[in-house]
């Protein structure tokens, strides 16, 4: 099945990456396009999933933006790489569970790269490194196209997550890379797209 890569080097707002993604959600629903893997940054954004409370903002001086996909509130920022996915599960198994799967399952091994064990929790949904979340996924579904998709924090800022009670969460349960391995980590986009190619294909 052919899935278009996107790299893009520069930081693209929300705003436009949204309408990026629901363009080509609609591509895929009228057969009109191919499905598609997308490695970005943003410049630093909060956003809200479906879920949100608004006693998640700590900042009340955030602008936040109001999302369709799953999950509470979360941020953006340069140095957290994000895997955006259109995804047409009419043409692979109906099955989010297994979609969801291999999304972890790509993280996990991405960060296996940089010897640093990361798991899975099926009550806590993301990627946790010795208890803290390293990565949040976050999907919607429609008609069997799914979109959105999940955010590796490599070298970001962590302190702006004190702004919010990220997923929920206690905002001191974050890391990165950077925090798990006081290490720098540059060019990674190759390796994600490789290891999310290989996954997503086996659903």
């Amino acid at each position: 099945m052919s899935i278009n890569i996107k790299l893009s080097k520069r930081p693209i707002s929300y705003e436009k990456a949204m309408l990026f993604l629901n363009k080509r959600v609609e591509e895929i629903k009228n057969n009109k396009n191919d499905e598609l893997i997308w490695i970005l940054e943003h410049p630093l954004t909060f956003t809200a999933g479906i879920r949100f409370n608004k006693s998640e903002i700590i900042d009340k001086k955030i602008k936040l933006i109001q999302t369709n996909r799953g999950g509470k509130i979360t941020l953006h920022d340069t140095g957290q790489k994000i895997v955006y996915f259109v995804l047409d599960l009419n043409k692979r198994k109906k099955d989010i569970r297994k979609l969801i799967s291999a999304i972890e399952i790509s993280i996990i091994e991405f960060l296996e790269l940089y010897n640093i064990k990361g798991v899975a929790d099926k009550k806590n949904i993301g990627i946790w490194v010795k208890q803290k979340k390293i990565a949040a996924i976050g999907l919607k579904v429609s008609r069997w196209i799914a979109y959105h998709g999940c955010s590796i924090n490599i070298n970001n800022n962590l302190n702006q997550y004190l702004k919010i009670k990220p997923c929920g969460l206690d905002n001191k349960k974050m890391t990165s890379i950077y925090q798990e391995k006081n290490k720098k980590i540059e060019v990674v986009e190759k390796k994600l797209i490789n290891i999310f190619t290989k996954n997503i294909n086996n659903i």
